[in-house]
């Protein structure tokens, strides 16, 4: 026995007739602490719930060696929200440990085909778990039933379909046909086999949740982007409006306006150029003859938002959204014809660690999204929820961006209300406020960078060109993000001058 017995325990153990001895002592010396039956921590502070939760599945192996991971729990893979752990072994009784009560029940054992797992412990292959799911039960233990019920299973399904496509379901259906007899699991495998036909639209089976049928009518969304959209949704019918009229302005005012609108929306994308080169593409038609594509975006998005009849179109449904997300991405990208002009992309996309939507799953995940568009009631609401609606979905290519700018200020223009420019400072502000709603549902950085851009355009004295990129060079619009940041710059507002 070392000198100092605790250390040489775990954080947190079950006891055995081995160490009961030092334990006891350990006990009596304040050293150990019991947080369950034969369970002791050396831990003396933290809460004993958050102990076992570090420790989950080797405790779950001290207490049933070779226990079989199951039912719920083989597919959640975590305990269920009233801390149910189900498994299968010889063992009668449950067990109680802070946070978590292990549920057990008799059935056939670990077979070939499941998984060795942490502590002594077994986990139900994929195809077993889901013909043990099949099996009905009822809630005997808190809000929790031991298996899953049926829309539950569509929904794990769906995303199993969604992931890896019609190929995982159906290598699924073969592996349960294959050892549905080995654990007698022969009516559940049939019953599995009617939900994956249905789903993939081979049988004619009744479905429960709105994701599955969407599924089966050819319109499969991505249920993680629309709860994003509803949690946004939710966010902007809770924010007070802000209503911010147009400004009269003159001719070259608005032709300002959309001029510095198209040059930011592409420097934000890497496509830049001096205001004078812009302004030459735009106004005198010089396309640079070594940037001949970078040079026709920036016009392309200058066509786009500086024509009022353009901008003053919404969509009413689906189809006329569409249309217009194909037809404006058409006349943006024209000169790119390798990205697919006007047409939804085919193959998935993605931005560093982000992968956007499926592409079979574009068109539903937009027809989903523009219901919850539709309820919204204010412009800013509705302009704030569309751009994030194409931004998070990226159904093209290349350009989503652009497009989800364009029909953001589309709704403001429609409206009668300000136009939000992204600023060249401001692009960090506005790339966070995207990455901390996709990344954590949080969207009030977002919304708070989109109403202080619409509430700086609102400022801005959009006049000829010239005097124009002087007030913003006084803004700071200019300065690179980085830069700026270290300096301790930031955009500023013409009357903080």
């Amino acid at each position: 026995m070392p000198k100092s017995p605790v250390q040489a325990f775990p954080e947190v153990f079950v006891s055995t007739s081995e160490t009961a001895t030092a334990v006891s002592r350990a006990v009596s010396q304040n050293e150990l602490r019991q947080i369950g039956s034969k369970l002791y921590t050396r831990n003396l502070v933290d809460p004993p719930e958050q102990i076992v939760g570090r420790h989950l599945w080797t405790l779950i192996g001290a207490y049933i060696p070779g226990a079989l991971i199951a039912d719920r729990t083989a597919i959640e893979n975590k305990p269920a929200t009233d801390g149910s752990v189900f498994v299968v072994s010889d063992r009668k009784r449950d067990i109680a440990l802070p946070g978590v009560t292990i549920r057990t029940r008799r059935g056939a054992p670990s077979q070939p085909t499941d998984l060795p797992f942490v502590g002594n412990l077994f986990l139900s292959s994929t195809a077993r778990a889901y013909l043990d799911n099949m099996a009905p039960s009822r809630r005997r233990y808190g809000d929790v039933t031991r298996t899953l019920t049926r829309g539950e299973i569509e929904t794990h399904l769906d995303t199993l379909i969604r992931r890896g496509g019609d190929e995982a379901a159906n290598r699924l259906r073969d592996e349960a046909r294959r050892i549905a007899p080995m654990i007698g699991r022969e009516e559940e495998c049939e019953s599995l086999e009617r939900v994956i036909g249905a789903l993939l639209g081979t049988r004619d089976e009744p479905l429960v949740t709105d994701q599955a049928r969407a599924r089966r009518s050819g319109f499969p969304f991505d249920p993680e982007r629309l709860a994003r959209f509803e949690r946004l949704h939710r966010e902007l019918r809770s924010t007070a409006p802000v209503i911010r009229p147009t400004a009269e302005r003159t001719p070259q005012g608005r032709s300002s306006l959309a001029f510095f609108e198209a040059y930011f929306s592409n420097f934000i994308e890497g496509t830049e150029f001096e205001v004078s080169e812009a302004a030459d593409i735009v106004f005198r038609n010089v396309i640079p003859r070594d940037r001949p594509s970078d040079a026709h975006d920036v016009l392309g998005t200058w066509r786009l938002v500086s024509d009022p009849v353009e901008m003053a179109k919404t969509p009413r449904d689906a189809p006329e959204f569409f249309d217009l997300l194909k037809r404006r991405h058409a006349a943006l990208m024209a000169a790119r014809p390798d990205k697919n002009p006007g047409a939804f992309k085919q193959e998935a996309n993605r931005a560093g660690q982000t992968t956007f939507v499926d592409p079979a799953h574009v068109e539903g995940t937009l027809t989903r999204g523009l219901e919850l568009y539709n309820s919204l009631e204010t412009p800013f609401a509705k302009a704030v929820y569309m751009m994030f609606l194409v931004s998070e979905v990226h159904p093209f290519t290349d350009g989503n961006g652009r497009i989800g700018r364009i029909m953001m200020n589309a709704e403001l223009v429609a409206a009668g209300e300000e136009r939000v420019i992204i600023p060249t400072i401001f692009r960090s502000n506005y790339l966070a406020g995207l990455k901390v709603l996709s990344n954590s549902d949080n969207p009030n950085t977002l919304i708070r960078s989109l109403d202080f851009a619409q509430k700086w355009v609102a400022a801005v004295p959009w006049v000829d060109l010239g005097a124009t990129q002087r007030v913003l060079e006084g803004c700071n619009a200019f300065l690179d993000p980085a830069e700026a940041d270290e300096r301790g710059i930031r955009l500023r507002l013409p009357e903080t001058f």
